[in-house]
């Protein structure tokens, strides 16, 4: 395929911005990996853009058209049309209610994420995101990451609320990006989980990868990315305990997974098997998982920085009930 040759758009569907044509051999380090990953990897891409990419048949393995799932060969022949570039957004980024500052310099901006806000845009999410509500507050993000994830360095889910900190330096970027990938960041979440996990205090380590047979949720399967969680009980009620965790890895849904996997779901978790009933009864509309403290050194003192988040309303009201019925 050449740079001015795509594959036919079928009558109806939406004519796709084309970027520069890259013709690469796969690296060694991504043997065996999924293509939508492995794209994503090497081109700083979302891994729903990768997806969607190789769907739009701009991807091809040693001349074969590949699909996303097909697990590549260090020294392959990849060859592959990258999206447009984004236009710069037409309006200035608006403020989001809730989201709340909790720290700022010129290094790192830390803030308390309200429900309902995604980290950073991403195809197919139309809501609110820190990376948008920090920059109407006026505060400069790191331009180092993916477009659409510039300044971020780690996430939460739009549904789970807490602490996250951003970088607005380049040199604060690269020191906390490697601080999580070394595991040097202190990470404490809160989760209402169903039933009452047995050991009371433990350690989950099972493999997370997406859902084989649905690409929007994550499960524990063989082959899988490590993944470790490590938690102890806080207080036991009836139906309910509440948990705190710490991760030694970050994998996507990783607290929602593995206590999906041992049948002890977050409270209000649909998408992982909670009761809708409970959560019903208790007022929830999502999970019941909150990052509630976050440390880490301070990318240019070098000094450990800690910070604290309490339960938000929709949180602390079912946790309220839960004891109530207890």
């Amino acid at each position: 395929m050449t740079d001015t040759e795509h594959p036919v758009v079928p009558d109806g569907a939406p004519a796709v911005v084309r970027g520069e044509h890259r013709t690469l051999p796969v690296p060694d380090g991504l043997e065996g990996m999924r293509l939508d990953a492995a794209l994503a990897r090497l081109f700083g891409l979302s891994r729903t853009a990768a997806a969607a990419l190789i769907e739009g048949g701009d991807a091809f393995l040693d001349g074969a058209p590949a699909g996303k799932s097909d697990r590549v060969s260090g020294g392959a022949w990849l060859e592959v049309t990258l999206p447009a570039p984004a236009a710069p957004p037409s309006a200035a980024p608006e403020p989001v209610p809730g989201l709340r500052i909790v720290y700022a310099d010129d290094h790192i901006v830390v803030v308390d994420k309200p429900v309902g806000v995604a980290a950073h845009p991403s195809p197919g999410w139309t809501g609110p995101t820190v990376v948008g509500g920090v920059a109407a507050m006026g505060y400069r993000i790191s331009t180092s990451g993916a477009a659409e994830r510039q300044g971020v360095v780690h996430r939460l889910d739009a549904g789970t609320t807490g602490l996250m900190v951003l970088a607005t330096s380049e040199r604060a970027y690269t020191l906390l990006k490697r601080a999580f990938k070394e595991r040097e960041v202190s990470k404490v979440y809160h989760a209402l989980v169903q039933g009452h996990p047995d050991p009371s205090r433990g350690t989950i380590d099972a493999p997370i990868d997406r859902h084989p047979s649905s690409d929007w949720r994550f499960a524990v399967v063989a082959g899988g990315k490590p993944s470790v969680t490590h938690y102890d009980t806080v207080e036991a009620f009836r139906a309910a305990s509440l948990l705190e965790v710490t991760l030694e890895t970050g994998r996507t849904h990783q607290i929602r997974v593995h206590f999906s996997a041992l049948r002890h779901p977050c409270v209000g978790d649909l998408t992982y098997g909670a009761d809708p009933t409970l959560a019903a009864r208790l007022g929830l509309t999502r999970q019941w998982l909150h990052a509630m403290r976050l440390g880490f050194d301070h990318p240019d003192t070098g000094e450990w920085v800690e910070f604290t988040s309490e339960y938000p309303s929709d949180l602390q009201s079912a946790l309220d009930r839960v004891r109530a019925e207890s």
